[in-house]
């Protein structure tokens, strides 16, 4: 049964019904806590309520922060998320409680990041926020619908075919040597990243236990799509590990994440690079070993890819070397 009483110049009503958690919500006129009452009684009467309290006081912000918390730190990219779910709970659309997050306010947020990033960064940030909500209706029993579902995503940006070129590589790396203060590490990362086409955090989960040198080999335990494998390791891949020295803690490249990524983007900036990302050495890297291994088996065998469709995604040959070979 529903209950009212005054508080503070406002009407407060209880709804109380057996098997289901006491409802309460204020509001300004007694008339309007009794309409409110009523409807949640027809809905319980039906069997058809859905308990919406903790979702009137959750804010999308502390959703989020509670998931970059307890769900992040299981994923491969651990690191690199919780820093973008924190800059993403920043932001004004984070203030909503999650029953006012409406698919028109997703939408708003939309087009207003895309006046401040590329498409590639709004769609990421679009199926966080998803993932998010469905989490905490799976797992947290948050009822709540998914607006993000209902919003037009944006067009997916064309895959990057930027490779770096001989005299791009001589001009990176000089910039690259260490001098002053100036991160070691960074070079070889490159160097390595451009022999085996590696992913970065392959590169930065490389420990010395899975590295022989005498075969040639590297064994990732850990990759991106989930499955283990083992990369072999060129003659010049062999050379800059062994000009390494050895951490004690067992890892190839200790530097953080962040770190390395600040370093790398000085460099191309200093170098005069332009429009030239980390990831498009495993493009190059990639490019430069289906000369060597055309069996695309064996390609995929080094790059880790499952599936043709993605292989293609990094492989850009040259269209000219194509016709010479066309003869």
């Amino acid at each position: 049964m529903a209950s009212f009483r005054q508080r503070s110049n406002k009407w407060q009503a209880r709804v109380s019904r057996d098997g289901y958690p006491d409802q309460v919500k204020t509001f300004e006129a007694r008339v309007d806590a009794e309409r409110w009452a009523r409807s949640v009684e027809a809905e319980m009467d039906k069997g058809a309520f859905v308990d919406t309290q903790e979702a009137q006081r959750t804010t999308l912000r502390e959703l989020i922060l509670r998931y970059a918390q307890e769900v992040t730190p299981t994923t491969k990219s651990a690191t690199e998320d919780t820093y973008r779910l924190k800059a993403l709970a920043r932001r004004p659309i984070a203030d909503w409680s999650l029953t006012n997050l409406s698919a028109a306010r997703i939408a708003a947020y939309r087009d207003v990041r895309l006046k401040e990033v590329s498409n590639g960064t709004v769609i990421r940030e679009l199926a966080y926020l998803s993932s998010i909500i469905n989490h905490a209706r799976r797992e947290w029993g948050i009822n709540i619908q998914n607006p993000v579902q209902h919003v037009r995503k944006p067009a997916a940006p064309v895959g990057r075919s930027r490779k770096l070129s001989s005299e791009e590589a001589i001009k990176l790396f000089k910039a690259l040597e260490p001098s002053g203060r100036q991160n070691i590490w960074t070079l070889p990362v490159v160097q390595l990243a451009l022999e085996t086409a590696m992913r970065r955090s392959e590169l930065l989960g490389l420990r010395w236990e899975y590295v022989d040198l005498i075969r040639q080999t590297a064994f990732l335990p850990d990759t991106k799509n989930g499955t283990p494998r083992t990369v072999p390791l060129s003659t010049a891949a062999v050379e800059v590990l062994r000009s390494l020295p050895r951490n004690i803690s067992g890892v190839v490249f200790p530097v953080h994440y962040f770190t390395l990524d600040a370093a790398f983007k000085r460099a191309v900036k200093r170098s005069g690079l332009l429009d030239f990302h980390f990831h498009d050495l495993r493009h190059t890297a990639i490019t430069a070993m289906a000369e060597k291994l055309p069996n695309l088996i064996e390609l995929s065998a080094v790059t880790g890819h499952k599936s043709l469709a993605m292989l293609k995604r990094y492989y850009h040959p040259d269209i000219s070397d194509l016709a010479k070979k066309l003869g």
